[in-house]
């Protein structure tokens, strides 16, 4: 997938998407119409901090500054994004 996913981007859950804490999953979820996606480790890192006002730029520099050991997590966020995206989890909002 290559969605094209810049710094300056900003994006948020897709409508009749609802993101969410599921303590059944003890995980993040991703619910809508047709089911749901459970999100592993990092992937609920990068979607809880998706809020239709923070740029992707704010969410990288977040999270390389909240997980400082973590390789590469700049390609892995901005892959997280592609995924989301290409999906249809998230919707851009510029």
């Amino acid at each position: 997938m290559e969605n094209d996913i810049q710094h300056a981007n900003i994006y948020d859950i897709a409508l009749h998407h609802r993101f969410q804490w599921e303590e059944a999953q003890n995980s993040y979820v991703i619910l809508f119409p047709e089911g749901m996606v459970k999100l592993h480790g990092g992937a609920g890192e990068v979607i809880k901090r998706v809020n239709g006002k923070a740029t992707v730029g704010d969410i990288v520099t977040e999270l390389k500054a909240a997980f400082p050991d973590a390789e590469n997590i700049e390609a892995d966020i901005i892959g997280m994004f592609d995924m989301a995206v290409g999906k249809a989890w998230l919707r851009k909002v510029n």
